[in-house]
């Protein structure tokens, strides 16, 4: 009976003890073995482990730095700004100490091509169109003497009307020493033959034109080199209290390049300075080592009335850094839409 018990038993514990065995693993479901996802091919971020240098040249511009620093950060890269003028930014640009600048003006050339340095660095992108520059002085006194060009000044009873510092020539209020501003204007005095009856004064741009500001509000007259967007043209407002001065003819410096009237011309008036645009300068190793960051500093475009905005926020004392930080951060939230069709297009130019 004991025999016939164990005959029956034995089948059925075969049977328990097959059934706990687990499968064994099949190569076709192993994570090991499966393909990976878009997902995971862009979990790791193109910038990380990356330090990126960037420059710009004035306090206002740093909001500007800012907005590429919040997308190159999305990107994973690690940013470090810095502000040159832009004699030193060029130099350091091109011995790659800075990778990029997204402050560059086509007349800032001369930064280049003085230093045959051409090889090394790229321009590429627009970020704001359209930038003026050029000499403007009150509509008052504009309309009493019949003033419209910059070459009346050659007569030294229009040049006293503008001298600040009893010397007997205009005072006009330019650009520091190192910018491209202040050669431009050099230039200018020259080829225009005013360097008897017209001195250009060299200091802070920002200081000089807060004078220009408190002067004229005390009626008296001012002459100063103007550009767009800034945060003067919030205070003196064109065509009513200031008006563009036209130059005899378009003069710019051989270093900047061939340029015709047609190029220095903006709503029917020559004023003398190429019709500009912000554009992004950086080291050509940089861009080739980085073909993400190279596709997001192609594509970020700010508007003028945005960087005007901001100027005058700095003008008003609202400069500390972290304070413009944030405005930047603002922006890129009002703009999120295309903020970030910009770091994707950037996220997946390696795919």
């Amino acid at each position: 009976m004991k025999n016939k018990i164990l005959d029956l038993l034995f089948p059925l514990v075969l049977i328990g003890l097959t059934a706990c065995q687990s499968n064994p693993p099949s190569s076709l479901n192993t994570a090991e073995n499966s393909s990976p996802t878009a997902t995971e091919l862009t979990s790791t971020l193109p910038g990380e482990g990356v330090t990126v240098t960037l420059a710009h040249n004035t306090p206002g511009q740093q909001f500007m730095a800012e907005i590429f620093t919040i997308a190159l950060e999305k990107l994973g890269y690690q940013v470090e700004l810095r502000q040159l003028n832009p004699a030193l930014m060029y130099a350091a640009i091109a011995s790659d100490d800075v990778d990029f600048s997204p402050t560059h003006l086509d007349s800032y050339n001369q930064f280049i091509n003085k230093n045959n340095i051409a090889k090394n660095i790229e321009v590429l992108g627009l970020i704001t169109p359209n930038i003026l520059q050029g000499y403007q002085i009150d509509q008052k006194t504009a309309q009493q003497y019949k003033i419209t060009n910059i070459e009346q000044l050659k007569d030294p009873e229009i040049a006293k009307l503008f001298d600040t510092d009893g010397d007997g020539k205009a005072n006009l209020s330019g650009c520091p020493a190192g910018s491209g501003c202040h050669e431009d204007i050099s230039h200018h005095l020259e080829a225009y033959g005013l360097e008897d009856t017209v001195e250009q004064d060299q200091a802070d741009m920002h200081a000089l034109l807060a004078d220009v500001v408190a002067r004229y509000q005390q009626g008296e007259p001012v002459l100063f080199f103007s550009w767009t967007p800034s945060w003067q043209n919030t205070l003196l407002k064109l065509n009513q209290d200031v008006v563009w001065l036209e130059v005899p003819f378009t003069a710019v410096p051989e270093a900047v390049g061939n340029y015709t009237a047609e190029d220095t011309s903006a709503d029917g008036k020559n004023l003398g300075f190429l019709v500009d645009n912000y554009r992004v300068v950086a080291h050509q190793d940089f861009l080739t080592a980085n073909p993400s960051a190279k596709k997001l500093l192609e594509q970020i475009q700010i508007p003028p009335e945005d960087l005007g905005a901001e100027l005058y926020r700095i003008y008003e004392g609202e400069s500390d850094p972290k304070k413009v930080r944030q405005r930047a951060e603002e922006w890129v939230k009002n703009h999120q839409q295309e903020f970030e069709s910009w770091v994707e297009a950037a996220t997946t130019q390696d795919l």
